[in-house]
């Protein structure tokens, strides 16, 4: 599923295997076991680096495992909200080394670290939603408007659902670097996270002011979890 290394003070997380890395509650359990091991060892001087494995960084929710059940889907959007939340308040530095595709909730799975950095030579952004025939979750979008500041690429990444390369994403603002090797992406973004984790910074305070930051995505959060246990309640 994924592994966890430390590397002096950069925690590294892996999604591993060559699959598409679906986000399914094993998977998404997975990784949340690895921020917790984060947390739970993290310093100040500290930061995550989150990659993977093979041509794909995530190609979003397991819909073959949903299959039709309401109850699944409902599983696997609880999960990514509870692994999101948990990145949000992460008392240091994260950065998405996306090695590969990163498509709908995997796409949003990069969007919820501080920093994006992304292989050039492969892979590409990609909002599916719209092909796909599904109306995106409130706190999806709620997460793009934090992270995505033009219009014009919010507009590009929800209403049009295009493929955006890694040159494309710098140029629209949506990632903050393109590298031409997978190698390269991952050297970057260590470089990235020692200069970082020199900075030594209170941690506590570090996840607090990312929390207010993204208070939106949060509301948004405790809100439709709100909304489903009520709806789970009248049945």
């Amino acid at each position: 599923m994924c592994t966890l290394e430390k590397r002096g003070r950069i925690f590294i997380l892996t999604i591993t295997g060559s699959d598409e890395h679906r986000l399914n509650p094993t998977l998404m359990d997975a990784i949340q076991s690895a921020l917790q091991r984060v947390r739970a060892e993290s310093a100040s001087s500290s930061a995550l680096i989150t990659t993977a494995q093979g041509k794909f960084f995530s190609n979003g929710y397991d819909l073959a495992w949903a299959g039709t059940s309401k109850a699944r889907r409902e599983l696997m959007n609880s999960k990514l909200q509870s692994l999101v939340t948990d990145l949000i308040s992460l008392p240091i530095p994260t950065i998405a080394a996306v090695s590969g595709h990163a498509s709908a909730a995997g796409f949003i799975l990069a969007l919820s670290h501080d920093y994006i950095l992304m292989r050039s030579d492969r892979g590409f952004l990609y909002m599916s939603e719209l092909d796909i025939k599904l109306v995106i979750p409130p706190w999806f979008i709620s997460l793009v408007d934090c992270k995505i500041g033009s219009p014009k690429a919010r507009r590009t990444v929800v209403l049009t659902a295009a493929k955006i390369t890694a040159n494309q994403a710098v140029e629209l603002g949506i990632i903050d670097s393109a590298h031409d090797s997978v190698d390269e992406t991952v050297d970057s973004a260590v470089r990235l996270g020692e200069e970082l984790a020199r900075r030594g910074w209170d941690g506590h305070v570090y996840g607090q002011n990312r929390m207010r930051l993204f208070a939106k995505v949060l509301d948004e959060i405790a809100l439709d979890t709100t909304e489903s246990t009520q709806t789970r309640s009248r049945m």
